[in-house]
């Protein structure tokens, strides 16, 4: 996979980021080095390896999954103008 300079310019404009051409070129040289990484990694064989979730050998005691406090969105959004039929309304912030 190639990243061009284009798209370095089109993430940093979605991210709302200005950066100089100096700084994209320099973004562009380390996703590039990051792809070349990945992308030596795969060549490594893992047929052999067991996939690990955690470092040791531990599972996760559990519990029952049970409601331990009642209800109070009606008491707490008692206080506020931005609720409406137990919703929070929030403004748009996709342009």
């Amino acid at each position: 996979m190639t990243i061009l300079l284009d798209s370095v310019n089109k993430v940093a404009k979605l991210a709302k980021l200005r950066i100089t051409e100096k700084e994209a070129d320099q973004y562009l040289e380390n996703l590039q080095e990051i792809l070349k990484l990945a992308k030596q990694l795969e060549t490594v064989n893992t047929e052999s390896i067991r996939p690990v979730t955690h470092y040791l050998d531990i599972t996760q005691r559990m519990r029952v999954d049970k409601a331990t406090e009642t209800n109070q969105r009606d008491r707490l959004q008692q206080g506020t103008e931005y609720a409406s039929s137990g919703l929070y309304c929030v403004p748009p912030i996709i342009e």
